[in-house]
């Protein structure tokens, strides 16, 4: 994206001035008590600040043909071509105001020509520190919306090599998981396939998605939820308690769910009779996942995959950290429900 030339704007505040020193000049002249022409002297002024102040865009637009436009030759270009191009639409206007005047126009008039020429160049002055004030505005506007867009353009990479992590981690465990259930029970290993198929249609569904409905993580999570309790039976529990009007009128980034379940078993001990009991619940406009806590005594060697990632993940897309609770006795996880698909965007 080329930062552009304002046209439309510079031509208007070339008018503005040209109407405010026409009126300034007017009211001068004629409370003076002379009997010059006020009114056509009045209009010959304007008409020589506006010519200025088109010359001036004129030129910017000729220059921007071969210069960008903050670049130190289109200025040094500008300054060099304006001036002389004010002064000769001045020192043009001269024998016009001289016949509107009724007087006898000649160009040896000393004191009159050096008149013209200062007015050239005092117009021309003016009419480029407020053309120039637009343009340095205009080029604030330019760099905080290319900011805002590389940062927006960061994010989404960010956000999306992210998420990639999901897929070989998922996948890695899931196959090891497949290879042992065909060995020992083909009808269940029929069946985690099936889960298994669901959740990578989803996840190839959502992969580009930044944000999904809360009904659609759930439903993601449910197959991956199936496919471990093929794995750990009883000794995994999952219990959701949502109301079916936050299912479907909140959203998550997309992927939030099922990794704080993986990282719930990848750090505990669980067994039939001491399960892994993990909670999905709503307070307010915070969802809160809890699992009770049996660490296990060997220490899991930690990736950028978990926790980490979706706390990551979750800033960028909605702005907002999320809360992680850790008591001798349980751990919990609060994240802030978005309430509509472009929270942050």
């Amino acid at each position: 994206m080329h930062e552009k030339l304002p046209v439309k704007r510079l031509n208007r505040l070339s008018w503005l001035l040209s109407v405010i020193i026409g009126v300034i000049f007017y009211l001068i002249i004629s409370r003076s008590g002379s009997a010059e022409p006020v009114l056509p002297y009045t209009l010959l002024t304007m008409s020589g600040i506006l010519l200025v102040g088109y010359a001036d865009v004129g030129l910017m637009v000729i220059l921007l043909v071969r210069y960008p436009l903050r670049s130190k030759k289109f200025t040094l270009y500008r300054r060099l071509l304006t001036y002389p191009v004010s002064v000769f639409i001045y020192l043009a206007l001269w024998p016009v105001f001289a016949y509107v005047a009724h007087k006898k126009w000649s160009f040896w008039d000393v004191g009159l020509f050096f008149a013209f020429v200062g007015s050239g160049i005092v117009i021309n002055t003016m009419i480029m520190l407020l053309h120039d004030s637009v343009l340095l505005y205009e080029h604030k506007l330019y760099s905080e919306l290319e900011l805002s867009r590389l940062k927006a353009a960061n994010a989404e990479a960010t956000n999306l090599l992210l998420k990639q992590q999901i897929q070989p981690h998922f996948l890695f465990n899931a196959l090891n998981t497949l290879k042992a259930l065909y060995h020992k029970d083909v009808q269940t290993a029929d069946t985690y396939i099936v889960h298994m198929a669901n959740f990578l249609r989803a996840s190839i569904f959502h992969h580009t998605s930044n944000v999904s409905k809360l009904e659609d993580e759930v439903s993601l999570l449910f197959d991956y939820l199936e496919m471990q309790r093929i794995r750990f039976g009883t000794a995994l529990n999952c219990t959701i308690t949502l109301p079916e009007e936050t299912l479907k009128g909140y959203y998550l980034p997309s992927f939030s769910l099922q990794p704080l379940l993986e990282n719930a078993i990848k750090h505990n001990n669980f067994t039939r009779e001491d399960p892994l009991c993990v909670t999905i619940s709503q307070q307010d406009d915070w969802l809160v996942i809890s699992n009770n806590r049996q660490v296990k005594n060997i220490k899991v060697a930690s990736t950028n995959y978990g926790l980490a990632n979706l706390a990551e993940r979750y800033h960028i897309w909605s702005g907002d950290d999320i809360i992680i609770k850790e008591e001798p006795n349980s751990f919990s996880v609060t994240i802030k429900l978005l309430k509509n698909e472009h929270r942050n965007h």
